[in-house]
């Protein structure tokens, strides 16, 4: 089961049964669309799964891959989120809830687990009562390597200047 209680996205077969329990049709499209998110690791937007499905098959529409992926979210297949610019864009495999850390300066982007999220999530249920979406979290800020890098050209700039 994945972290929202649904199917195991381990056994892709399982989305076919799914779909027809539900009476989807299992389709080439949907069939592609599939085999190709089964080649992503981690995170894609609709476009790019669009894209990717449209190097295979060019008659690939996109409002057959979003629809597919809406019934997939609530298969508990991908999850959506939005980053740090607002694209939506859809985690494949779900395993747990977890954010995003975002660094404005070179475009880089790590998870946040519960674990690293919860001094936040708990400040603001207790001190607001407001309950987070780990999900929908994304925290810009600049990450330690590119701080380190304008730290580096601060010293440089000043030692030049002197």
């Amino acid at each position: 089961m994945t972290a929202s209680g649904l199917i195991d996205v381990a056994d892709w077969a399982e989305v076919r049964n799914h779909l027809r329990r539900r009476g989807l049709r299992w389709t080439p499209q949907r069939r592609l669309i599939l085999e190709v998110l089964d080649q992503t690791a981690g995170h894609v937007t609709g476009s790019e799964l669009v894209d990717r499905c449209r190097s295979i098959d060019p008659d690939t529409t996109p409002s057959t891959v979003y629809r597919t992926l809406r019934v997939l979210e609530e298969l508990g297949v991908v999850r959506h989120a939005h980053g740090a610019d607002g694209r939506e864009e859809f985690h494949v495999r779900p395993g747990g809830d977890h954010g995003h850390m975002y660094c404005g300066t070179c475009g880089t982007t790590w998870e946040i687990g519960a674990a690293d999220a919860a001094a936040t999530v708990t400040s603001l249920r207790r001190r607001r009562g407001f309950e987070v979406d780990l999900t929908h979290l994304t925290v810009v800020g600049t990450c330690a390597d590119c701080r380190r890098a304008a730290r580096s050209a601060g010293s440089t700039g000043s030692a030049t200047q002197a």
